[in-house]
């Protein structure tokens, strides 16, 4: 028998006449591991007064939430368990857990596991019959590759598979050249694919990375396969990868292939919280890397054809390159180790991404069960309204000298353990509840989910101790994620009373923090959810307001400590953080009114290398949007006010360059295109005019306003309409700083703009 540490990579269960196989691909130090559960019966419950004739049925020592017995149902095969659901009805619960899930949450096994078998050799991997796997904390070293292809348009030709590794790269490429180097010359698609297969069952990675690999690079290469008749066999054991397209929009397509983890790098960075503009391959190596793609043409396809016409081999470097840059991308923000760590805490397939929902039943259904209760099913139609949001206070709009920032470190999850909010607490209640909202209490002593977020709590300042900022984000996201789980109606859980509890308490203590900073002499201007906004005013020199704030953070937290203990016998595990001093700070008013704005605000801080910088929040310069010019305009403008430096013949300056026709570049348009130019019929905004003057529009449209309307910045044939320019992008952009200074854009600028028309000196 061996004992080994092993790191999950991918799951899969099929249906036999004995029942489930169930196949796990396991990393281990002894290489990859296919383990192999045969016989294993699916289950789900009913309540025990329900009539389900020929189900076997057996008798469990679980009750539903409102407090009936249940039985287990089992059955063997997919079909069965769909003809027994079908029968149960609306009376099941837990009916939509997989087997090849449910067969690891029961044992604690997450991403990690300790495999307990005999092992026999394979060819090229080590075979496990019905292991014994128990919890493990294996960390492992995963072998990573990045591919890319390139093709004659979206569905054309293939012309070359591109792989890089660690050490080593190769491109396989159509046509004839020199040998030697990373190219391997192939004289026909067959022989790319097949080069391209044979070398992966070679290197044997466990990752497989790319740009959109999933929807386009490997979509294209089954479906190539399928067309020339080629089986494509990707995965360990000569198994072929299966693509699984979303079911609905918000879905991302999926890709299975045995014994690999496939992971696309736009979807991984948007599941760790990062945000771009553009989400081409371009404009994030160029913003997380410095550079960029070898081919810049407007138009790639057209490129790409005549490079595989008249230079394959320039070709071959592009492709290589692109694998690079996706490979450094990973690197440089430590996706991989993310991934790895999302996977050891919840349970997660490495290469699902969202599953929030998902995260939560593989944590918190094992312990129900445990404490005696089953869930109900996922609910078929979420069709209900969710639960309230986080508190917004009314601003005090105006220009500002120190504001300080006191924000709730990771409120609603602190609520969830202060108040023990959780499922089971609310089941059980008792005399002795917490008191909550909408009708719910929760039980002081019988709670899951404040002892998950403990535990989750505890790793995460171990992991910013050790410097493992992928595990502390990893962690981070997890914990924030339990609310909005709990308050959406597609999570099995969800209840007004548990998502409507976590907001009001957070209201509250919004609201009785202000309370409390005021009565210690300062005054709040807006709070937003978790953070207060204190100004201390004028009088403060840095020092001392960075003084006086930390103070007031430290006091704010003894007094919830007392507070907390007094009116409700809880241990208060709310910690409130002075997080951020904004030397100068502007909370502008709604346009074309007095009353101050919401999330909409910016300020002059210190960084962490000790230099000023404007930070904005939900103003013009965040905003995609909005064009260039009025994006970079606005920072350089709230810059000179904030550091008391004029302004006048700036804003005069930009606005003569953009009558001049000095910036037209900095004003042209770019938008998304959500579906198709015809679909929009009632509204069809700007871009989609554009849009519709295009023969083959992308996915992103840039295009300019002229005086004959939205034109695509390819094709313009009109004269721009620079006025428009100047009343909705500088204008706005302005006046929401001007405003405070008793100045307006337009007094400023007028019609002496006018005087200088483009050429003149």
């Amino acid at each position: 028998m061996h004992d080994l540490p092993a790191f999950l990579l991918t799951r899969n269960q099929r249906s036999t006449r004995e029942g489930y196989a169930l196949t796990y691909w396991f990393a281990t130090p002894e290489g990859p591991v296919q383990a192999t559960v045969t016989g294993e019966r699916g289950v789900f419950f009913i309540p025990r007064a329900t009539t389900l004739e020929g189900a076997e049925r057996k008798e469990v020592a679980l009750i539903t939430p409102a407090g009936e017995p249940v039985d287990a149902v089992y059955y063997r095969t997919w079909q069965e368990a769909q003809d027994t659901r079908a029968r149960a009805g609306t009376a099941r619960y837990e009916s939509d857990v997989r087997p090849v899930d449910r067969y690891l949450m029961e044992r604690f096994v997450y991403g990690s596991a300790q495999l307990r078998a005999a092992l026999s050799q394979a060819s090229g991997f080590l075979q496990a019959r019905n292991p014994e796997l128990r919890p493990g904390e294996h960390v492992p070293a995963l072998k990573v590759l990045s591919i890319d292809i390139e093709t004659q348009g979206l569905d054309g030709e293939l012309y070359s598979i591109a792989c890089v590794g660690r050490d080593t790269e190769v491109v396989f490429m159509r046509g004839a050249g020199a040998p030697g180097g990373a190219i391997r010359w192939c004289d026909s698609e067959q022989s790319v694919i097949a080069g391209f297969l044979a070398w992966i069952a070679e290197e044997d990675p466990d990752v497989l990375l790319g740009w959109n690999v999933v929807s386009f690079d490997l979509n294209y290469l089954i479906n190539r396969s399928k067309l020339l008749g080629l089986p494509f066999r990707l995965g360990r054991a000569q198994g072929e990868a299966i693509f699984r397209p979303a079911r609905q929009s918000r879905q991302l397509d999926q890709i299975y292939v045995p014994g690999r983890v496939v992971l696309d790098g736009i979807a991984t960075l948007q599941t760790m919280t990062y945000q771009f503009e553009q989400y081409s391959l371009e404009a994030v190596a160029r913003e997380l890397l410095g550079k960029g793609k070898l081919i810049h043409e407007a138009d790639q396809v057209e490129a790409i054809d005549t490079l595989f016409r008249e230079d394959p081999a320039t070709l071959a470097a592009y492709n290589l390159e692109d694998c690079r840059l996706v490979l450094e991308i990973f690197d440089r923000t430590s996706a991989i180790e993310f991934m790895i760590e999302r996977s050891r805490l919840t349970g997660l397939a490495m290469d699902r991404h969202g599953g929030s929902v998902a995260a939560f039943d593989f944590l918190y259904l094992p312990h129900l069960h445990r404490a005696g209760y089953v869930a109900p099913d996922l609910p078929e139609d979420p069709n209900v309204n969710p639960s309230p949001g986080g508190y917004v206070m009314d601003s005090q709009p105006g220009l500002y000298h120190n504001v300080a920032v006191l924000d709730f470190k990771s409120l609603y999850p602190s609520i969830i353990r202060t108040f023990n909010i959780d499922p089971l607490a609310m089941y059980r209640g008792g005399d002795d509840a917490i008191p909550g909202f909408f009708g719910g209490a929760f039980s002081r002593d019988q709670a899951i989910l404040p002892g998950i977020i403990a535990r989750l709590w505890a790793a995460r300042d171990v992991a910013k101790a050790h410097g493992q900022k992928s595990h502390s984000t990893a962690i981070k996201i997890i914990m924030n994620a339990f609310y909005g789980v709990l308050g959406t109606p597609g999570c099995r859980f969800y209840d007004p009373r548990l998502a409507g509890s976590i907001t009001r308490y957070g209201h509250q203590l919004l609201t009785r923090s202000k309370d409390f900073v005021e009565a210690a002499g300062c005054t709040v201007i807006y709070g937003d959810t978790d953070s207060v906004f204190v100004l201390l005013g004028a009088d403060y020199a840095e020092p001392a307001a960075l003084e006086k704030a930390a103070e007031l953070a430290a006091a704010l937290n003894a007094w919830w400590r007392e507070t907390l203990r007094v009116e409700f016998d809880v241990e208060s595990h709310l910690e409130i953080e002075f997080e951020t001093l904004y030397l100068r700070f502007l909370m502008p008013t709604i346009r074309n009114s007095e009353e101050g704005t919401k999330k909409r605000y910016a300020g002059l801080l210190r960084n962490s290398q000790g230099k000023l910088e404007v930070a904005f929040k939900g103003l013009e310069s965040v905003r995609t949007d909005w064009t260039p010019l009025a994006r970079s305009f606005q920072r350089e403008l709230f810059r000179r006010v904030f550091l008391d430096e004029p302004v006048e013949d700036y804003i005069r300056q930009i606005a003569r360059a953009v009558v001049r026709g000095e910036l037209d570049d900095a004003l042209i348009y770019r938008k998304r295109l959500r579906k198709a130019p015809e679909a929009y019929t009632k509204n069809v905004p700007p871009h989609v005019q554009a849009a519709r003057k295009l023969k083959k529009p992308g996915t992103f449209i840039s295009y300019w306003v002229t005086t004959a309307g939205p034109e695509p910045a390819s094709q313009r044939e009109h004269p721009i309409d620079y006025q428009h320019y100047l009343e909705r992008q500088l204008a706005p952009a302005a006046d929401s700083i001007l405003q405070v200074l008793g100045l307006r854009f337009a007094d400023l600028t007028g019609d002496q703009l006018w005087l200088f028309p483009p050429g003149a000196t």
